[in-house]
């Protein structure tokens, strides 16, 4: 094989390793509950949603510590506030929780209602039917005491290098959307403030959803399109999922909260009188079409921001040929989403 092939490739390395920031240190399981207690271990809400373990799979992970058997380890990245994040581990961490820490306060913080009884082992079966805390003192001891590795990714390390870390590692069993994994990787205040915006009347009389898609942060990446399409679309080449990351890097850091938030309210208000307060479909689909709900969202926004009233000249405007060819197919390009935007502005400024 050619050496050419492999030109720059040692640079290649280097750039890309500057970008990784990384430590492991071990703790006992106890110390782990107490961190993430006390708020210095942090599980997003996104994965709360995503435990699936059954209490056997939960009991013989309990039984695995017991005995000492080798566990891999947990995969953590330090947040703006300096929390940990759980990237690669909420099984595993939240089986700990339900064992080691059965309140009701801690219990709700990771969706479960009662604390785990073990069950199914084979190894330790006199533990069967029992929680940690009817065995022995001394047995609970020395459970507490069990080791746990975690390997961390700094708050040194590049955001998008952390974001590609996380659906890496969770990209089998808990499968977590570009949005979930999101909102784990920048949190903070603009991606509360999409949240919250998701769940607003207007919008959410508009959007109409797979039921897969209800509670899998769909709502809240629609919110942050539109803002990133009408505030940042020249920055837009192809990929949506990095031009969203980007944009919510950019905006954690700046954002115009009020006026935004005035503008949003305005356009959804405005879109949902457009369509008498129904769902926005098109002819022949039963859930909203999101490119297009895009472009048109956008659209409204800026003849709104530009003090216009939008008067659509055309009563089926929804169903514009040109729109929706410009909304459906291969159209993630800049030059189709400029199109469909500006479809969409002469068709609801009743230019057309």
């Amino acid at each position: 094989m050619s050496e050419n092939k492999f030109s720059g490739l040692e640079e290649q390395l280097a750039d890309e390793r500057r970008k990784v920031d990384v430590g492991a240190v071990s703790f006992s399981v106890r110390e782990l509950v107490r961190m993430f207690e006390e708020g210095e271990l942090s599980i997003a809400p996104s994965y709360q949603r995503k435990y699936r373990w059954s209490k056997a799979v939960a009991s013989t992970f309990i039984e695995s510590l017991f005995l000492g058997l080798p566990i891999p380890p947990i995969f953590v990245a330090t947040n703006d506030n300096f929390q940990w994040e759980v990237v690669d581990g909420l099984q595993r961490i939240s089986t700990l929780i339900m064992f080691i820490s059965p309140s009701d306060e801690q219990l709700k913080k990771i969706g479960r209602e009662a604390p785990l009884k073990l069950e199914g082992l084979t190894k330790l079966s006199q533990l069967n039917g029992v929680a940690l805390e009817n065995m022995p003192l001394a047995i609970q001891r020395y459970f507490g005491r069990q080791p746990l590795q975690l390997i961390s990714l700094t708050d040194k390390s590049d955001k998008s290098v952390r974001f590609d870390l996380f659906e890496r590692l969770n990209a089998g069993a808990i499968s977590l959307t570009p949005q979930e994994v999101r909102s784990a990787v920048y949190g903070g205040e603009f991606m509360e403030f999409a949240e919250e915006l998701s769940t607003n009347a207007a919008f959410s009389s508009l959007l109409k959803l797979q039921e897969v898609n209800k509670h899998d942060g769909t709502a809240a990446e629609q919110v942050i399109k539109f803002f990133a399409y009408k505030n940042s679309r020249d920055k837009f080449a192809g990929g949506v999922k990095k031009f969203v990351n980007d944009f919510t890097a950019s905006a954690s850091k700046s954002f115009d909260y009020s006026r935004e938030r005035e503008l949003f309210q305005s356009t959804f208000d405005s879109l949902s009188a457009l369509l008498d307060e129904g769902p926005f479909l098109r002819r022949n689909t039963n859930i909203t079409p999101l490119v297009q709900f895009e472009a048109c969202a956008v659209a409204l926004g800026e003849l709104i921001q530009k003090g216009e009233s939008p008067t659509p000249s055309l009563n089926d405007w929804l169903n514009d040929p040109e729109l929706v060819a410009a909304s459906t197919g291969g159209t993630n390009t800049r030059s189709m989403l400029r199109r469909r935007i500006d479809r969409a502005s002469l068709l609801l400024s009743g230019d057309e």
